[in-house]
């Protein structure tokens, strides 16, 4: 396993807890109603506005919407990155 890049050992790891999750409460992330309207999302702009409308019921939904946006700008670029290393870089 120490040959493996990094984009494969998080997607590993990534899918295990997926697995995890399921097992523990029943519920297939990738097919809930939520992750169904996420993976239909082709911008920041579309996640966020997904992301604040979920939010809209918490109080001080507008900063929780500023830090979501945030934080989806920048996992957007490390999505498409071929590897962990590169993702990394990017942060830097």
């Amino acid at each position: 396993m120490a040959d493996q890049s990094g984009s494969s050992r998080f997607r590993e790891l990534f899918d295990s807890a997926l697995r995890a999750y399921e097992e523990e409460t029943g519920v297939t992330l990738a097919n809930h109603q939520f992750a169904v309207k996420l993976q239909g999302c082709d911008s920041v702009e579309g996640i966020t506005a997904l992301l604040q409308a979920q939010a809209k019921d918490f109080k001080k939904s507008e900063n929780i919407a500023k830090s979501m946006e945030t934080i989806v700008s920048i996992l957007t670029p490390l999505s498409s990155a071929a590897s962990l290393p590169d993702a990394v870089g990017l942060v830097c």
